[in-house]
């Protein structure tokens, strides 16, 4: 296991009012959407800060100036549907020499640096990792070599995503692994989910 090798996308919004989490302001409000993102940012910071691996993060906008840090590297998303933008930030980061790449999001708050291990584990045996959402998207997704195909003509934002990646891994005769079932933070509804499981550590209280 070459971890110098290995490399966590971080696929994140510039944090900016009404910008971030539009689903959960549809019912509590920008400010209070904005709040809950950079705490899921700040979240899904801390786990990857706890790998061994590098991190590319990819931001939507811009890049802030105060970022440099070691075993990090930062770049912006490219134009096009996040198909697109997934597909170049895999494409660029194999080209720096990583072997196998996954990337994920910052609206799984369940992720953990276990859970990172085991993905990079299931690339020492197969061609691609995925991790379910309960929604029918992904938190994670990863490989061992370039593969464009997994991003095309799909309905991003769906209940779909999962099964058609599923079956792009089975057309193009891919071995693949399958991480467990985690939530996604998308609606008020997921939120409060979120906070009734974690009730003892009193984030009801700061939210």
């Amino acid at each position: 296991m070459n971890q110098n090798k290995y490399a966590i996308i971080v696929f994140e919004k510039n944090p900016r009012l009404g910008k971030v989490k539009t689903r959960l302001a549809e019912t509590i409000g920008n400010h209070k959407a904005l709040e809950i993102y950079q705490y899921l940012l700040g979240l899904t910071h801390s786990v990857v800060d706890l790998t061994p691996f590098h991190k590319a993060i990819y931001y939507s906008d811009f890049i802030p100036k105060a970022v440099e840090k070691g075993n990090y590297s930062f770049e912006l998303q490219q134009e096009g549907d996040l198909g697109n933008k997934m597909s170049i930030s895999f494409l660029e980061t194999f080209e720096k020499g990583f072997e196998k790449i996954i990337i994920i999001g910052t609206d799984c708050p369940e992720i953990s640096p276990e859970l990172l291990h085991e993905a990079f584990e299931i690339l020492e045996e197969n061609d691609g990792v995925i991790g379910p959402a309960s929604d029918g998207g992904y938190y994670l997704l990863g490989m061992n070599s370039y593969h464009p195909e997994l991003f095309k003509n799909m309905i991003w934002s769906s209940e779909s995503v999962y099964d058609k990646t599923i079956e792009k891994f089975k057309e193009s005769d891919l071995t693949y692994g399958v991480l467990e079932v985690l939530n996604d933070i998308d609606t008020e509804e997921d939120w409060n989910a979120y906070l009734e499981k974690n009730s003892k550590e009193g984030l009801s209280d700061k939210f």
